[in-house]
């Protein structure tokens, strides 16, 4: 008989609607046990929504409560390493929401809790823009299809508007909130590091357009994270990586566009889904050596992938399956990219990957 799992859910927000409490009811002897919002009211509310059995006047009476086996962290960066590290510590399993933390020197804090917690699981919401695509570019460019990776020139727009200093005020746009995250880089950074690899360096450019948003008390706050970023970053296993992403590029921007240039051959990523902006359907075009123009590759069905972070989750605490998408070394990986892309706006230096405390 499969053990029984009981998840508790810090923050029920539209993530834990759409995604995780339709995820874990989908697997066997998995209860959605309690939940702990903001306030009671809400927490009530999200609980009969979901089906959620408990409610919690604080996160911390869910950490400590003995039944609870798991818990889904859905709040906003700035919670994540001290909610995340109680529950270790606790001995929860631990799935949080990206991004993983506001800095990498909370992402390693939370590393060395989940070091120092044997058996529990730690696992990172991975991004779920590639899911389908992941496996068969990566399988490519690691038989050698495009040979050895000379560069990468990726252009992430996605959702991108005209500047326009009336559109709320989003938490992503608020430091005290998510750190120093930027825009959806550190989502696209770990996207491509499962293709092309870690940064060694990185060396960013960057700039607020819109400086200031409407909160939504109708006050106007000063925004610190750029809108317009551009980023150039070696690879260990060599080549150079060219991103540049932007929310106020326009809306002629293109959603998605990552080329990879090889020794022998060249991959195309881009959305063919126009028609449905910020969640584009992605296509994949190749070329190698011997061939007259691109092509576009077909996907096989066996090496396609959707999402199943709640099943991925479950199965590794059952121990069927290790985490893959995303275990807390790899969210320290981007989390400290993060920083570097951060240092070298301040200080307009290259600088070195990984961060040395």
């Amino acid at each position: 008989m499969t053990k029984n799992i009981n998840v508790g859910f810090i923050g029920a927000g539209a993530n834990t609607e759409l995604r995780h409490a339709p995820g874990f009811n989908s697997i066997d002897n998995v209860f959605l046990k309690g939940v702990a919002n903001r306030t009671i009211e809400s927490g009530e509310k999200a609980a009969k929504k979901l089906g959620i059995e408990k409610v919690y006047s604080n996160w911390v009476d869910l950490i400590e409560d003995d039944e609870i086996d798991a818990i889904c962290i859905g709040t906003w960066p700035y919670t994540h390493a001290s909610m995340s590290i109680a529950a270790l510590e606790n001995y929860k399993h631990v799935l949080c929401e990206a991004r993983m933390a506001m800095n990498s020197i909370e992402a390693h804090a939370m590393l060395d809790a989940s070091l120092n917690s044997p058996g529990t699981i730690a696992q990172v919401v991975p991004p779920p823009h590639t899911m389908k695509i992941e496996q068969h570019v990566t399988d490519l460019i690691n038989e050698g299809y495009i040979g050895d990776i000379i560069g990468v020139n990726a252009r992430i727009f996605q959702g991108s508007t005209f500047p326009n200093p009336n559109t709320p005020i989003h938490w992503r746009n608020r430091k005290d909130l998510s750190g120093n995250n930027i825009m959806t880089m550190g989502i696209w950074y770990e996207n491509l590091m499962r293709w092309v690899g870690t940064a060694s360096s990185v060396l960013s450019v960057g700039q607020t357009i819109v400086k200031n948003r409407r909160h939504s008390n109708g006050e106007r706050m000063e925004i610190q994270i750029p809108d317009y970023l551009d980023i150039i970053y070696k690879l260990y296993g060599g080549g150079v990586v060219n991103l540049s992403m932007s929310t106020v590029a326009g809306n002629f921007a293109p959603e998605l566009d990552i080329w990879i240039f090889g020794s022998s051959g060249t991959l195309r990523i881009l959305s063919s889904d126009f028609s449905n902006p910020g969640k584009p359907e992605l296509i994949v075009k190749g070329a190698n050596i011997s061939d007259k123009e691109m092509k576009t590759l077909e996907i096989p069905k066996d090496k396609q992938s959707s999402w199943r972070v709640e099943e991925e989750f479950i199965n590794s605490i059952r121990g069927l399956e290790t985490v893959r998408r995303t275990n807390f070394t790899d969210g320290v990986k981007y989390m400290e990219f993060t920083d570097a892309v951060s240092e070298s706006l301040q200080t307009g230096d290259t600088v070195n990957l990984p961060i040395h405390y």
